[in-house]
C-alpha cells in the first residue's frame, strides 16, 4: 500500500468506529455527519479490502482484520495528537536543555552572573554555553541553530530573518587610574581629552561605536595601545597613565578590581543600543520564548 495515496484522516474515522461501534456515534465524536461517516467507512473498506465493521444487532462489530488493526491505528492517532498537534510546552523547572548565547566578553560580564542566579532558582537543570563570535559568524550561528540568542550590539543582524528586542542603551565614559596627574575635578576639554595617551579595546570582528563616532566628527586621539579584551583593562589602567573610553556598565565592573576614576566623556557620543536577537526559526520555540522573556525581565530598562 502506497502511503502517499492514503488519506490519513481515514485513520481517525477508523479509530472512532473501533471505539463507538456505530456510524452515527462515531461521526458525532469526530464532527462528521452520518453520510460523511458512511462515506469514510466505505473508503476504509476499499483501502483495506475488508468489511472492517459489520452490522450485528444494534452495533457495528469489527472483523478480525479490524480487531488486528485497531491497537495500531489507536497508537498512530494518539501519537499525532500528543506529539504533533499539541502546542509545544516548556517546563523550566525540569528541563535539561542547553542554551547557547552569543555575546562578547563585556556581555559575559554584564549578562551571565544575573542570568545564572535567576536560572539557579527558576530552571536549576538548564545549562548555558556562552560564546563570542564576529558579527557575520553570529548571523550564521543563529540561522543554523548553533546558537539560540545573541546579546549585545550586533548591527549586522538587521535582515528580515532576525527578530530583535531592545534591552537598554549603554553610553561611554572615561576611565583612568586614581590620582592620574592629567585629570582633576574639572571636566576635561575635548582638546585635553584627545591629547591624552589612550588605550583602545577593539575585539576582533566587532564594531567600535565610539571610534566610529570620532572618525565621523573628524577627531583623532593618540592611541598608544590597542587590546582585544575588555577585562585586560583594569591592571593596564591602574599601572599607567593611559585613559580608556568604555561603556558605563563595563567601567563600573572594572572599578571592582582596580582603583579607577570614572568620569563623563567631553563630547556627547551616541549611545550603544543593546538588544537580544534570534532567528525566525526559533521565534515560536517554547523554550527560547521563555528564555527571551526571562532576559527581558532581568535586563530591559
Amino acid at each position: 500500500m502506497d502511503i502517499s495515496k492514503v488519506d490519513l484522516n481515514l485513520l481517525v474515522s477508523f479509530d472512532a468506529m473501533a471505539e463507538h461501534r456505530s456510524v452515527t456515534r462515531a461521526g458525532e465524536a469526530i464532527g462528521l455527519s452520518q453520510p460523511a461517516m458512511s462515506a469514510a467507512l466505505n473508503r476504509l473498506r476499499a483501502l483495506f479490502g475488508d468489511p472492517l465493521f459489520v452490522k450485528t444487532g444494534s452495533h457495528m462489530e469489527p472483523t478480525l482484520r479490524a480487531q488486528a488493526l485497531a491497537p495500531h491505528v489507536r497508537r498512530v492517532v494518539e501519537t499525532v495528537k500528543a506529539d504533533i498537534l499539541n502546542s509545544a510546552t516548556f517546563d523550566p523547572a525540569t528541563s535539561e536543555r542547553t542554551f547557547t548565547l552569543i555575546t562578547p566578553d563585556i556581555g559575559e560580564i554584564h549578562f551571565v552572573p544575573p542570568l545564572l542566579a535567576y536560572l539557579a532558582k527558576a530552571a536549576p537543570h538548564l545549562r548555558l554555553r556562552v560564546v563570542s563570535r564576529p558579527r557575520l559568524a553570529a548571523s550564521e550561528a543563529l540561522a543554523s541553530g548553533a546558537a539560540d540568542l545573541a546579546l549585545g550590539y550586533f548591527p549586522d543582524l538587521d535582515s528580515a530573518e532576525f527578530f530583535r528586542q531592545k534591552l537598554f542603551d549603554s553610553h561611554h565614559v572615561c576611565v583612568v587610574r586614581r590620582g592620574h596627574p592629567g585629570v582633576g575635578d574639572s571636566p576635561l576639554s575635548v582638546d585635553a581629552y584627545l591629547a591624552m595617551r589612550h588605550v583602545l579595546v577593539k575585539p576582533e570582528g566587532r564594531a567600535h561605536v565610539f571610534e566610529q563616532y570620532l572618525q565621523q566628527q573628524g577627531l583623532k586621539r593618540d592611541v598608544v595601545l590597542e587590546i582585544s579584551h575588555f577585562m585586560s583593562l583594569p591592571p593596564i589602567i591602574e599601572a599607567s597613565d593611559l585613559i580608556a573610553t568604555v561603556p558605563r556598565d563595563l567601567a563600573d565592573i572594572c572599578s571592582r578590581y582596580a582603583e579607577l576614576h570614572i568620569f563623563e566623556t567631553p563630547m556627547k557620543a551616541p549611545g550603544i543600543p543593546v538588544h537580544q536577537f534570534w532567528h525566525r526559526r526559533a521565534h515560536k520555540d517554547a523554550a527560547t520564548v521563555w528564555l527571551r522573556s526571562s532576559i527581558q525581565k532581568l535586563f530591559a530598562v
